[in-house]
């Protein structure tokens, strides 16, 4: 970024003010504000008004924008952005998935005053799964992360800088046993947090074999399950974890929240023969696809320049 924009510049590319902003370049500017939302205890009014800007994003009409702003604020760290994430979490107007991503960043947040709102969505009995699940990982994890046992478990140190869902296993003589991991995965009468700490565990272990371990859980009922999967294969960024990826994206019945995360895991493992698929999403029936392809073709063709920093706006 040059040194010389300013919190109000990115704002206005985030918010595509002038109307004439790509998508791609409004979540550049999205990643950025983050940053530096991330950085209060060295510049707290800086970091605040970059959670306020990153929130006024949420009136957009991208259901794809919006969940990646909800997933940006739950990154910082930044405790001023839970009340707006509580008053997404509680707007039935907005979009499934943009309300789901807001009450799992509540939990990345481990905003122990969400506790009750949390409480309220998962045992609504009216409420969307997608919700309620979120719901369900969220409470667990702002428990977990307020107790006993999270400062007694040793867990292995993380590639990566994600706050996610759930931790993962701790280490033990079997948590790198890669068929007693998918076994807990793909067990439905395990609970819900206890399978994502074996998913993240598989993550942590990195190898091919841990990867397809991950691959057999697109065979779950969870849209969920399936998307969480489909960004950990995002992030790990294995070339092995293309079929699978491929064969998800393609699935027409799936949900569009899968088929957007597997189409933007395609675009950071970005090899040859996943441009093709990505340029094919641009013409699909489910809006948010479209969109995830848009940034994905971005996402590829970074990863494919040279460029040191992707979000260079």
């Amino acid at each position: 970024m040059d040194e010389n924009t300013s919190l109000e510049n990115l704002r206005d590319i985030l918010i595509n003010s002038d109307g004439k902003t790509a998508l791609a370049d409004r979540f550049r500017a999205l990643f950025y504000l983050k940053s530096i939302g991330s950085e209060f205890t060295e510049n707290k009014e800086r970091a605040d008004n970059a959670i306020e800007y990153i929130s006024k994003a949420f009136i957009d009409d991208s259901e794809l924008l919006k969940h990646e702003v909800a997933y940006c604020l739950g990154q910082t760290h930044n405790l001023i952005a839970a009340p707006v994430l509580r008053d997404v979490l509680s707007d039935l107007n907005q979009q499934c998935m943009v309300r789901h991503e807001a009450a799992e960043a509540l939990g990345a947040l481990g905003d122990k005053d969400s506790l009750n709102l949390l409480e309220k969505y998962f045992n609504d009995p009216k409420e969307l799964l997608e919700i309620k699940q979120t719901c369900e990982l969220a409470i667990e994890r702002i428990k977990w992360e307020n107790s006993k046992l999270s400062k007694e478990e040793i867990l292995q140190k993380s590639l990566y800088e994600s706050v996610d869902p759930a931790p993962p296993l701790a280490l033990n003589n079997s948590s790198d046993k890669v068929n007693k991991l998918q076994l807990i995965l793909n067990d439905n009468s395990e609970p819900l947090f206890q399978r994502y700490r074996a998913m993240f565990r598989l993550r942590d272990l990195g190898t091919d074999d841990a990867c397809i371990a991950l691959s057999s859980g697109f065979n779950d009922e969870s849209a969920l399950f399936k998307h969480e999967i489909a960004y950990i294969f995002g992030q790990m960024c294995n070339p092995v974890t293309v079929p699978s990826l491929v064969e998800l994206v393609q699935r027409e019945n799936e949900a569009p929240m899968v088929r957007h995360e597997a189409a933007e895991a395609l675009g950071a493992i970005a090899t040859d023969e996943t441009f093709p698929v990505l340029k094919k999403l641009l013409q699909d029936k489910d809006q948010v696809v479209r969109d995830s392809a848009v940034v994905a073709l971005d996402m590829w063709e970074y990863e494919n320049s040279g460029e040191m920093e992707y979000a260079k706006v």
